[in-house]
């Protein structure tokens, strides 16, 4: 199968849709569940992080929207046209657990950054890539 194959099998408003589940997702995630073990295990804190000049949310929001929507695009062109909800699935957490989690561990090897920070950001992303994968493989 060639490139444009790939491409013109792809339904774009799964993938927006996709992208938009994970980023909602993303602000429960990192919001009521478990922001702030998360601001606390990587030693910030609310009054430190307003006072910061690096780039406004809003920015930080949208460059984070457009790598979540980059990410559901290649989830889509791996999944390919004959996926279904259950591949979708079970692509979303293999990519997850095995790509990613074991990605992220350097942080906790080499870098020292607690390993509840580990699972936090872990289980975020099986959650997110499990959820793009049912919706990009339900959705025909």
């Amino acid at each position: 199968m060639d490139f444009g194959q790939v491409i013109s099998n792809i339904n774009f408003l799964a993938v927006i849709v996709a992208a938009f589940s994970a980023f909602f997702l993303g602000w429960i995630w990192y919001g009521p569940l478990f922001g702030k073990q998360w601001m606390e295990l990587n030693g910030f804190n609310r009054d430190e992080m307003s006072k910061q000049k690096w780039l406004p949310m809003p920015v930080i929001m949208g460059v984070n929207y457009v790598a979540t929507l980059l990410a559901a695009l290649s989830l889509a062109m791996f999944l390919g046209a004959e996926a279904d909800a259950i591949f979708g699935i079970f692509a979303g957490l293999m990519i997850a657990v095995f790509w990613i989690a074991t990605s992220r561990l350097n942080d906790v090897l080499y870098e020292r950054k607690p390993m509840g920070l580990f699972w936090i950001n872990v289980g975020y992303n099986v959650v997110i890539y499990v959820v793009m994968g049912e919706v990009l493989g339900a959705w025909k």
